[in-house]
């Protein structure tokens, strides 16, 4: 029988003696010739991979500055947006946001002002305040007046004009012009008081009904029945805006206040548990160092167990509450409740939080069931990851720099946007209860008495309805709004990327140092970020501003979701859907790629489009590397956050919720002990992820320079491999000889 080679050549049959070796030596030069032709094809496709350099010795020094057209375009940028801020800060006014107004747009409490006494704003009729032009022109149609205080009596003018004493107090609710020989009808006629007065408090400097609840009764000062100003005795109730579940809203109040008071009486508490969270933190950082094998099987292991301890608290909790009664209610029965306790009182609730737990725990024992193999390539990363921090301590501090960037990005853009939005100039519009020609149309208060608005409309008013203006800088505010929103995300996209060259280019210089440490720079931190800067600005500017266009795109795709939520188009919310879902994926994979072409970069200092190139080919050359080796370290550090906060969490849930008694009488009294335990939560794994961050970082750095060593490099003598022996005995590659053996 003839059988043909890969090479596409007809072999002859084999043969014994010299002409079977010849023979068989035919076969195997054909399908190594095949074999490189594949090899060939391959790297043709997916780029080529980096030669042997006997000079590279790390993060190359010498280099010119990248993407300058792109560093001009942002240093012009950011100088515009000082001048937009510079402009906002002279036209704008942030009293605007800060003071009430009354009609005429004056502000409540301004010092120097006739008004600098009068911090709180009155309105003459609340329930006029439900109406729907109020959304649209946030301007209740009804006078609204600067006063001292609150009214703290209930009563009517009719009632109170005929007593001096309370007529006098009616009075410092009223404009100006009233006296005592106005009659009631004349004083209403022409708008100077109120028709009553409510017991009010203030919130957010305004006055607003004092609600309370009797006997499952609206309450407004002790009265569940009260004049509306009309003659009419209606239910408190009534009063509150017009809203029918006024019960809903007083309960959701006092939720909120109860929530405000346990953060009063337990904010050092909370302090404590962050600092826990930040020396458990360092604590696991300092392990892995040592012990990063150990460390995690026993992450792993105490996350099983954390997990089975709820699944085994959950059922407890659920066995205990068989035979209670009431216990036995759903959860769709018992509907939405603001006193969240009642939950816990409910078998179903239990035994929800068993089932969701029971299925992670099974999800987690499978991943590791099947990755375990590749598990241990991740301990080699880690531990080297480990090793690298160790030499670049600094390394652990530079997120606090990045905090500091992105709060000094964060506090312009609010600055500016707050000046910008309070530049507009104060407009006044015809207000009116009956049909009117002229509503809504602006007006001037000064003479708005003699006017033909009031003349065609005796019942209309001029009040202050919002801020505009005609000016040309008026009519492209939102323009500027806008560039405020842009540049916000391109400045704080620059400041993650600077951040991540900047500990790119320091552990790089670690995985490429042949004699670690005497080859490592004394600084490399400071290092990376003074060439990070110097010459790769326009890198930088260049992968942020790509990003930026893509979540600006997602921001404008989310504001017509909201405008769209009332509209009946399903095809449009299927489109709209759609694109949300592709624009998500889509800032995902450039995140991805930038932070890769940021270590490329970091490391042969090549503009972006070239790093991006190379370190797309690279990684696609490894993707079952990148695919199960990156992402299972990532995995990793993540469980190593969630022990942080599953640690705290269990910790602050004894604590607060007095379940042991050592804590009973040392734990504050709480309304709601979920209110600490959650925000210790959020705030642990906030901080772990601020640490393991650099964990994160590092071990990406060292997978693409380990995926570069691969490549570059056999481990002759001439071209030893760089990476530690144990992640060469797991990958079973080693060097031959050292030079000079």
């Amino acid at each position: 029988m003839h059988s043909s080679s890969p090479a596409g050549q007809c072999c002859i049959p084999a043969q014994r003696g010299k002409e079977g070796r010849s023979q068989l030596l035919c076969t195997f030069n054909s399908w190594e010739k095949f074999n490189m032709a594949e090899n060939e094809n391959f790297y043709g496709k997916n780029g080529e991979p980096r030669k042997y350099d006997p000079n590279f010795k790390g993060p190359i020094e010498k280099r010119g500055c990248t993407d300058i057209v792109c560093c001009i375009l942002f240093i012009i940028c950011v100088l515009a947006y000082i001048a937009v801020g510079i402009l906002a800060w002279s036209q704008g006014d942030p009293r605007k946001a800060i003071y009430p107004t009354d009609s005429r747009g004056q502000f409540c409490g301004q010092a120097g002002t006739p008004l600098q006494n009068k911090s709180m704003v009155f309105y003459f009729n609340i329930l006029k305040c439900a109406s729907p032009m109020v959304l649209l022109e946030f301007q209740c149609p009804t006078t609204q007046m600067c006063v001292e205080k609150c009214p703290e009596k209930y009563m009517t003018l009719l009632s109170a004009y005929p007593i001096k004493k309370d007529f006098d107090y009616y009075k410092n609710f009223c404009q100006e012009g009233v006296t005592n020989s106005m009659g009631v009808p004349e004083i209403l006629k022409r708008g100077l008081c109120p028709a009553v007065l409510i017991p009010s408090k203030s919130f957010t400097k305004r006055c607003f009904p004092s609600l309370g609840m009797n006997n499952g009764k609206v309450t407004v000062g002790g009265q569940d029945k009260v004049n509306d100003g009309e003659g009419n005795t209606v239910p408190a109730e009534d009063l509150l805006y017009g809203v029918k579940n006024a019960t809903v809203v007083i309960e959701a109040r006092q939720v909120v206040m109860k929530i405000f008071e346990d953060y009063t009486h337990s904010w050092y508490w909370i302090l404590i548990g962050l600092a826990i969270a930040m020396v458990l933190s360092l604590l696991f950082i300092i392990l892995l160092r040592y012990l990063a094998a150990i460390m995690v099987w026993v992450v792993i292991a105490l996350l099983i167990l954390v997990i089975g301890y709820g699944i085994v608290h959950c059922y407890m909790e659920y066995a205990s509450l068989k035979g209670e009664p009431g216990a036995n209610v759903t959860l769709q029965e018992l509907g939405f409740q603001t006193d969240f306790a009642v939950y816990l009182q409910l078998q179903q609730t239990w035994l929800a939080f068993m089932i969701i737990l029971a299925i992670v725990e099974v999800i987690i024992i499978l991943l590791l069931i099947f990755l375990r193999k590749r598990i241990l390539i991740a301990i080699a990363l880690i531990k080297e990851a480990s090793r690298a921090i160790g030499h670049v301590m600094c390394s652990l501090f530079y997120p606090l720099f990045t905090f500091l960037l992105l709060a000094l990005v964060i506090a312009y853009w609010a600055v500016t946007a707050v000046f910008l939005s309070t530049s507009n100039q104060p407009i006044y519009k015809v207000f009116n209860e009956s049909a009117c020609e002229y509503s809504r149309q602006t007006c001037s208060p000064a003479n708005f008495s003699d006017s033909p608005e009031k003349k065609a409309c005796p019942d209309s008013q001029c009040l202050f309805a919002f801020y505009g203006g005609e000016t040309p800088y008026h009519k492209y505010l939102i323009v500027l709004q806008f560039y405020n929103v842009f540049l916000f995300f391109w400045c704080a996209n620059f400041v993650i990327a600077l951040g991540q060259m900047t500990l790119a280019g320091a552990f790089a210089s670690y995985y490429w140092a042949f004699s670690k440490p005497d080859d490592i720079p004394t600084f490399p931190v400071f290092s990376s970020l003074g060439r990070s800067l110097r010459y790769h600005t326009g890198t930088l500017a260049f992968g942020a501003l790509i990003l930026s266009i893509v979540q600006l795109i997602r921001v404008l795709l989310e504001y017509l979701d909201h405008k769209l939520k009332g509209a009946q188009n399903k095809f449009a919310k299927f489109l709209l859907c759609c694109l949300k879902c592709c624009f998500w994926c889509l800032e995902k994979i450039i995140k991805f790629l930038n932070r890769n072409a940021y270590i490329m970069v970091a490391i042969y200092g090549k503009n972006f489009c070239t790093a991006a190139k190379d370190a797309f080919f690279l990684l696609l050359r490894n993707m079952i590397r990148v695919a199960v080796l990156d992402k299972v370290t990532d995995f990793l550090l993540f469980l190593g956050k969630l022990l942080v906060v599953g640690l705290v969490g269990i910790f602050a849930f004894f604590f607060f919720s007095g379940r042991v008694k050592a804590f009973a009488d040392t734990a504050p009294n709480l309304h709601y002990y979920w209110v600490p335990i959650l925000t210790v939560a959020v705030g642990s794994f906030l901080i772990a992820s601020g640490f393991f961050s650099v964990y994160s970082m590092c071990v990406d750095t060292l997978f693409l320079c380990f995926l570069e060593d691969l490549e570059r490099n056999d481990g002759s003598a001439e071209k030893p491999y760089l990476m530690p022996e144990n992640l060469r005995k797991i990958l079973n590659k080693k060097n031959t000889a050292q030079p000079g053996q």
